[in-house]
């Protein structure tokens, strides 16, 4: 019986010396968990990160998921990352052991032609918006059979092209002949922060053959004006068109973004010279290199 009571005792005295060391040391004691939580918060991202390489020469490492935020290094093509995290098509990357930045997740773990370096394109983000699709055919040409919705599809696929081999990131609005909302389709470029919007139609009249020449829109004084004017000016060099110039326009896909946003009318598809322009093999790859110029000339500013 003494032998348990003794027990209990030392129990009961052990108990008390832990107390009173808690009390006496809980500044301490707290920190000491706080520095733990945080280390272990740190380091480890680092034993779960992935290896990705850039695609691109000279790639920029940016100070956070922006291609206008500061820029804090540069990375050779082929040369490997870890991947820290991801926000917005950029990921957070720890490069040379310690050093943590932001780069596109777009261009890497891609094949592009050695020695071909990033431009501001490259680290940009574009929607494309073939008009109409599905059910909403468009405009309709002097022979019926011609929808506009077809050729506004051809045009932004090779604009699409043009731009995903200079490393953009392209978001296509649609990609086959499917009906997308009209509310929509800003949507798509506000939703992911896209450096610019390109919405690609075609004119009609009233009366067949009334009407000439491709236009250039656009609603808001937030760069849209200047990339309305730097696309519309290689299309007076590439495109075979009479131009109408850079306009204002109430349309609700260039209304309703928050982004530099641009819509093109790219001729009348009722006139018998125009179509004949629009619908040629040639035409869609003009344009996409009009776009493509205007882009870089736009980005570079």
């Amino acid at each position: 019986m003494d032998t348990n009571n003794n027990k209990l005792s030392e129990i009961s005295m052990n108990k008390e010396i832990i107390f009173n060391f808690i009390k006496r040391n809980l500044v301490q004691i707290g920190l000491s968990i706080a520095f733990g939580a945080v280390a272990i918060f740190l380091i480890l991202p680092l034993f779960n990160s992935k290896t990705v390489y850039v695609g691109l020469d000279q790639v920029a490492i940016r100070s956070s998921n922006s291609r206008t935020s500061k820029k804090i290094g540069t990375l050779n093509q082929y040369q490997t990352v870890s991947v820290l995290s991801k926000s917005n098509h950029w990921y957070h990357i720890r490069y040379d052991d310690t050093k943590m930045g932001w780069i596109p997740d777009w261009i890497t773990n891609r094949s592009f032609p050695k020695g071909q370096k990033e431009t501001p394109l490259a680290e940009s983000i574009i929607v494309i918006d073939a008009g109409h699709g599905g059910v909403d055919s468009g405009a309709l040409g002097i022979d019926q059979s011609h929808e506009e919705k077809k050729y506004t599809l051809r045009v932004s696929k090779a604009i699409q092209s043009k731009l995903d081999h200079s490393g953009a990131k392209v978001i296509m609005t649609r990609d086959n002949d499917s009906f997308i909302e009209l509310a929509e389709r800003p949507q798509i470029a506000n939703r992911n922060h896209a450096d610019a919007f390109i919405s690609i139609h075609f004119d009609s009249s009233g009366e067949n053959n009334a009407g000439t020449g491709d236009t250039t829109y656009y609603y808001h004084d937030n760069g849209s004006i200047e990339l309305g004017k730097a696309i519309n000016k290689q299309l007076i060099n590439d495109v075979p068109l009479y131009n109408r110039g850079v306009k204002f326009a109430n349309y609700q896909v260039l209304r309703d973004n928050k982004r530099p946003a641009i819509l093109i009318e790219g001729g009348y598809i009722n006139t018998d010279s125009d179509f004949k322009k629009l619908s040629s093999a040639s035409y869609p790859k003009k344009v996409a290199k009009a776009v493509h110029q205007g882009l870089i000339n736009f980005l570079s500013r």
